[in-house]
């Protein structure tokens, strides 16, 4: 009885919210556009977006952790992906200048294609290994610029259970541009809407925040120690633990990576598709 008529809430109310008031922010958007194109309007109707669909489906996010991190960006944010709603709770929760890597084939979609582009988000493309490096350049070139951030799935796509191995793409972007790269633990987002699933239930979610690891001195050769450290922060975070930064990375833990078994090609420093 209770599942049915929490369907029933979301198909008479929160639906129905969720279309009209992406109506009402795809016409302010598109008055905004005639004036900046810098993007920064564009992610700020991208953040009422996402605050309005999570309200409307009744989903409260708690978040843990801010304080570890600048308000101004310049950051890599790494997370868990099992949801569809988890882009949208993080862009409603970080601050900062926050874009994300997309599937490619989303912005090839009417109206929120453009949103997309609009926005200052990239198209993910792993499909081969010279696209793949082109949205990784793409990727290093945005966070060059002040106040950027960038936050990516490294498991490649939404996972039913666990967490899956990490792809590199996320710790070369840090490393090419210096920046630092956090690991986050979203908990919660599978039970309200697993994957396979276009209904949204109503509950809490919890967004972790680690602690930034810096990336200064490492050089792209570090990539696959600080992947499987980032893997094992989400890890912790995930289940309710503190991530930790430590020393990295030791000439131990440099000489272990390189028996880590590498993919090839553009699985390499694959990206995320939410």
């Amino acid at each position: 009885m209770t599942f049915a008529m929490g369907r029933l809430r979301f198909l008479l109310f929160s639906a129905p919210v969720m279309i009209a008031g992406s109506a009402c922010l795809a016409m302010v958007e598109a008055v905004t556009w005639c004036f900046d194109r810098s993007g920064r309007w564009q992610e700020r109707v991208s953040r009422c977006w996402c605050r309005m669909v999570l309200s409307a489906a009744f989903i409260r996010v708690r978040t843990e952790g801010l304080e570890k991190i600048g308000r101004h960006g310049g950051y890599v944010f790494v997370a868990n992906h099992s949801s569809y709603l988890d882009t949208p709770a993080l862009l409603a929760q970080l601050p900062g200048n926050v874009r994300f890597f997309a599937y490619r084939g989303l912005f090839d979609l009417p109206f929120f294609g453009a949103h997309l582009k609009a926005a200052g988000h990239l198209p993910a493309d792993s499909s081969d290994v010279w696209t793949s490096s082109a949205s990784l350049a793409r990727g290093t070139r945005l966070l060059g610029q002040s106040g950027n951030s960038l936050a990516l799935f490294p498991e490649g796509s939404r996972t039913p259970r666990g967490l899956r191995e990490f792809r590199e793409g996320a710790a070369y972007l840090a490393i090419k541009a210096g920046v630092p790269v956090v690991p986050i633990g979203i908990v919660g987002l599978r039970e309200l809407m697993p994957v396979g699933s276009l209904y949204m239930r109503r509950g809490s979610v919890q967004i972790r925040v680690g602690d930034p690891i810096p990336t200064g001195a490492l050089t792209e050769s570090d990539r696959g120690a600080l992947t499987r450290r980032l893997h094992a922060a989400v890890a912790r975070l995930m289940n309710g633990g503190a991530s930790s930064q430590g020393d990295f990375p030791t000439a131990d833990e440099r000489a272990d990576s390189q028996s880590v078994v590498q993919p090839r090609g553009a699985e390499r420093h694959g990206l995320d598709r939410p």
